[in-house]
């Protein structure tokens, strides 16, 4: 977790993919109709990997809280550069296939894969964050609503602006990020109208980086920090490390997401920019789904996380956030009104 680094190969092919994983682990049933493992729980990282401070390592906190508690096995594995579907659908069938449960994939790019995945081992619960689609009676659907917590990191962006500029960086331009956007953007011009926002997408697929890529998000915050941003919002996983740093290299402030990323510790020497982080319980989810296992109540379809139930939310690590009455007012505020209705957040 202390690593800043793009994705970690974790193979050549999947082959050879198998055999790791078939090393790291053993074998407790080796049927592929679907036996029930009882070895623990695993699961896939998304794209950038564990260490990027934020959406992949939110996962592992729930993996390791598990491990602790339940005292079972546990696998964490990386994804391989430019894998196809195919090459995760293998990933997740080799963990089923050694006994993990559950088995899950991190991020909505698992969609195609835990479908098949799921279907071959129907007594084994997967688990997908960030994707809803999937209706197979084995797999939990952890999603967030993430416009929310992006609504209450916009009141703050309006009420710290003093260029009255604000940006947003989203790593990849699809529907989940969109909802990043859409909820900063509203809470931006619900606290002030007259704040402008620069928003940016780094690139149109996963496979281009988007959500990999330190280099990339640093350009790009540069960019809106050179037309007077002064606080600068990233939804962009790995990426949004660049953005971080940019940010303290302007001297101005940066909204990082998904994790607390004031209290990571890759990136202490960036602390002071980091305004606060727009975060949801990933960690929460994981841990939950294993625990519904262990307790024989496997949790499956929708499970979601919201302003209300806690599970999205914003950051105070910072004491200059945390000290600011007048933002804490505002967010407070905010906050209210969305658990209560009065404010509906879009989506898009």
């Amino acid at each position: 977790m202390r690593r800043i680094s793009r994705i970690t190969v974790a193979g050549a092919a999947t082959a050879s993919l198998a055999l790791a994983l078939s090393a790291c682990g053993g074998t407790s049933s080796d049927s592929a109709d679907g036996g029930k493992g009882d070895k623990g729980l695993a699961i896939a990282y998304d794209v950038g990997g564990k260490g990027d401070q934020s959406f992949n390592d939110a996962a592992f906190r729930g993996l390791d809280q598990a491990k602790k508690e339940f005292g079972y096995q546990t696998q964490d594995i990386e994804p391989t550069e430019g894998e196809t579907d195919a090459d995760k659908e293998q990933r997740l069938v080799s963990l089923a296939k050694q006994g993990y449960n559950p088995v899950i994939g991190i991020g909505y790019v698992y969609a195609n894969a835990m479908k098949a995945a799921a279907e071959k081992f129907p007594d084994t619960t997967f688990g997908i964050v960030d994707d809803a689609s999937n209706q197979s009676k084995n797999v939990a659907n952890l999603v967030f609503t993430e416009e929310q917590a992006s609504y209450l990191a916009g009141v703050a962006a309006a009420e710290s602006s003093k260029s009255k500029t604000v940006g947003f960086v989203g790593g990849v331009d699809t529907p989940l990020i969109h909802k990043f956007q859409a909820g900063y953007e509203q809470g931006v011009k619900d606290t002030d109208p007259k704040v402008k926002v620069i928003s940016q997408y780094l690139t149109q697929t996963a496979q281009e980086g988007g959500f990999s890529s330190p280099d990339k998000g640093k350009t790009a915050a540069e960019g809106q920090i050179e037309k007077k941003a002064d606080v600068v919002y990233a939804a962009a996983g790995l990426s949004g490390q660049g953005v971080i740093e940019a940010a303290a290299a302007g001297k101005v402030w940066a909204i990082g997401v998904d994790s607390d990323q004031y209290k990571q510790e890759a990136l202490a020497k960036y602390k002071d920019s980091i305004l606060t982080s727009a975060t949801k319980d990933v960690a929460k989810a994981v841990y939950t789904l294993a625990k519904s296992v262990k307790d024989g109540k496997p949790a499956t379809g929708i499970v979601r996380g919201d302003l209300k139930s806690g599970e999205v939310g914003l950051a105070a690590s910072n004491p200059k956030f945390a000290g600011d009455a007048d933002l804490q007012a505002a967010v407070k505020k905010a906050q209210e009104k969305i658990i209560s209705g009065e404010i509906k957040v879009k989506s898009s």
